[in-house]
């Protein structure tokens, strides 16, 4: 039989009872309704999850001073410090296959003040010119901080969204100054908004300094300047807090502090930094960057064989594997979910084919005993539960666009449309009707055309 005429006998004897076909495809609808929803939604989640790792940096190591234990108690991470800015410079260097940039990380904390607003930011912190590109950040107005304004502990600042409308308001505010520790530092440019982080934090509650100008600036005494100062035979590194507490020389009495409106910084106390932030260039797996870091590192501190890292690695694409991992289960439970209402609909299909074949038993045996083969006859049974399933397949890819609109629309859930879940949708469909047709049309093919014509 061709195929033509058997697709029109097919939907005649379909629409001949629409109610009981539509009933029929029911099951078929909510079942891939189901899927077609659940996977655009998990794909929708798993996009955010993408975007906000890739905010804060998904190809990125941080490395961080390890824990030490004195005296059995044990400080934690970060309890030495081991983390040096030259160790930055050489990783940049002797990593070259593995790694692309770096960059030293100084945070602080301290309230801002622009004229009589203040603000306690989210985040103060600094690195050098690659902190930007290493933490996918972006400018709005005005510029990024350079390597002169590193080497020069320049009094510039970035800062977020947040900061600027919440001290500025519908000010411009490149070129203006804010004061941080009584440290006047100059807008020199306003980050572009990254929204909040994975874990609800306010990324744009930010501001961003040169490492150089932390330390020297806003980590020290403010009257560590009019204490005493080094000798030309006494470099900075070398100048510690115990020289200033032990000179004789000590004004415990000074008069007005300058430094908000000098150029000239503070002494460094400190030749630590608070961890070293790394781009590798392969973020799906950093493991090789990591070890040759690790040799790199070990062998600048001196450790020998057998000794503990003082440092500590972490790589930011550990979460988004982590994150990502645990929507798709969540995913899966889910689609395992439909997929049992789409054989409950199989099923349905199955029984109402079965009853077709009851009720047209003589239909069956005229069109025998015209000419019709056992596998015209089975091709046409199956055809029907194939055109049913379909056409609930189609019906159903609706219905699920509908439901994931609407829960994106009222919950602000994140949706992506998946045209291969739809193909794969209709497929399904398709499948199922013809695992569940087979039988009622092979029953159907093996009726004797006498015993047909006779029935009532």
């Amino acid at each position: 039989m061709k195929l033509l005429p058997l697709l029109m006998t097919c939907l005649r004897a379909l629409v001949r009872n629409p109610m009981r076909a539509a009933l029929t495809i029911l099951g078929i609808i909510i079942g891939i309704a189901s899927v077609v929803a659940i996977m655009e939604i998990g794909e929708g989640s798993k996009k955010q999850i993408k975007e906000q790792i890739a905010s804060i940096g998904a190809d990125t190591v941080i490395i961080r001073p390890a824990s030490i234990t004195k005296a059995g108690v044990n400080t934690g991470m970060g309890g030495r410090a081991s983390i040096y800015p030259e160790d930055s410079d050489a990783i940049q260097e002797e990593c070259r296959e593995t790694v692309l940039l770096s960059s030293p990380v100084v945070r602080a904390s301290g309230q801002i003040v622009v004229g009589n607003q203040n603000w306690s930011p989210g985040e103060i912190a600094g690195g050098n010119e690659n902190y930007f590109k290493i933490n996918s950040w972006s400018i709005d107005k005005g510029r990024f901080y350079n390597k002169k304004d590193v080497e020069s502990s320049a009094r510039v600042c970035l800062i977020g969204q947040t900061i600027a409308k919440e001290l500025f308001a519908d000010e411009d505010p490149v070129g203006k100054d804010l004061r941080i520790k009584d440290v006047a530092f100059t807008v020199i440019g306003v980050l572009a908004g990254k929204g909040s982080g994975m874990m609800g934090d306010d990324q744009d509650d930010v501001v961003l300094l040169p490492w150089t100008s932390i330390r020297s600036r806003l980590m020290g005494s403010s009257n560590e300047a009019t204490i005493s100062t080094p000798t030309s035979s006494q470099s900075t590194s070398e100048y510690s807090s115990y020289s200033t507490f032990a000179s004789s020389e000590v004004n415990f009495y000074p008069g007005a502090d300058l430094q908000p409106y000098t150029n000239t910084p503070h002494p460094l106390r400190f030749r630590t930094v608070d961890m070293l932030a790394v781009q590798i260039r392969n973020k799906e797996d950093a493991n090789p960057a990591m070890d040759e870091m690790t040799k790199v590192l070990r062998r600048r501190h001196g450790l020998v064989v057998g000794e503990l890292d003082d440092f500590s690695m972490f790589d930011r694409a550990q979460i988004s594997k982590m994150v990502t991992s645990t929507s798709e289960t969540m995913s899966g439970l889910l689609l395992a979910v439909a997929m049992i209402s789409l054989v409950v609909g199989g099923v349905g299909i199955m029984n109402i084919m079965m009853v077709s074949v009851t009720e047209r038993t003589r239909e069956i045996g005229l069109r025998m005993a015209v000419g019709a083969r056992p596998r015209d006859i089975m091709w046409q049974f199956l055809l029907e539960a194939v055109l049913l399933c379909t056409a609930g397949g189609f019906l159903g890819i609706g219905l699920g666009r509908c439901v994931s609109a609407v829960v994106s629309a009222k919950m602000g859930w994140p949706v992506s449309t998946s045209p291969g879940a739809m193909a794969l949708s209709v497929a399904v469909a398709a499948t199922i009707g013809i695992i569940f047709g087979w039988y009622p049309a092979h029953k159907a093919s093996q009726l004797d055309p006498i015993d047909a014509l006779r029935h009532e």
